[in-house]
């Protein structure tokens, strides 16, 4: 019984050591077919787009030459580098300024950025006027048209007389509805009080 552990264990060394040989070459065409990856990420390396581990998120003209934004995703920090700029986890080295490309060493690879287009949103058309709200009695223009930057005295009486002026035009609606809604005629008599 002894003697079936150690034939136990080279089968089975055997049969691990078969299976990894037969898997390696099965890799390597998995690789290169990969749903994953870019369509052309076999003719030009490996292709770091914006989900990629860094990005390019700029290009400004300086004294010393062109800089670049790069974009650390894992770490969420951009640095501005020059090109063959050593320091960090990546060194630019090459930029077409045509294409607003750059080529990054990073990691041991060689990745091929694109400046990263930002994605907006457009949250509708803008109207050009106030909604149009029922029941909501809107601003009367000629309340904000007296409000000036820097009052005078007279500035101010005069706004001070439209306010008055609009709190009297609005009395009057409330009057001419609530006497409308109580049967009487506008300016009619008011009912007499009631005796407590």
């Amino acid at each position: 019984m002894g003697m079936r552990l150690p034939t136990r264990w080279i089968w089975a060394n055997a049969v691990a050591f078969a299976a990894f040989a037969w898997a390696g070459p099965l890799r390597a065409d998995l690789a290169a077919s990969s749903p994953f990856l870019p369509a052309n990420a076999a003719a030009s390396g490996a292709l770091a787009g914006p989900s990629g581990p860094i990005e390019l998120r700029g290009v400004t003209a300086t004294s010393e030459g062109a800089s670049y934004c790069i974009y650390d995703t894992a770490k969420k920090k951009d640095f501005w580098v020059g090109l063959n700029e050593a320091g960090h986890d990546f060194v630019v080295k090459a930029a077409d300024s045509a294409s607003d490309s750059v080529t990054v060493d990073y990691q041991g690879r060689s990745l091929h950025l694109v400046l990263h287009t930002a994605k907006v949103a457009s949250s509708g058309s803008v109207s050009a006027g106030p909604p149009d709200v029922r029941g909501v009695q809107q601003v009367n223009p000629a309340l904000t048209a007296t409000v000036v930057l820097n009052p005078t005295p007279a500035d101010e009486q005069r706004r001070l007389d439209a306010v008055a002026q609009e709190v009297r035009r609005r009395r009057m609606e409330r009057e001419k509805a609530a006497e409308a809604q109580n049967g009487q005629a506008p300016g009619g008599a008011l009912p007499p009080a009631p005796n407590r």
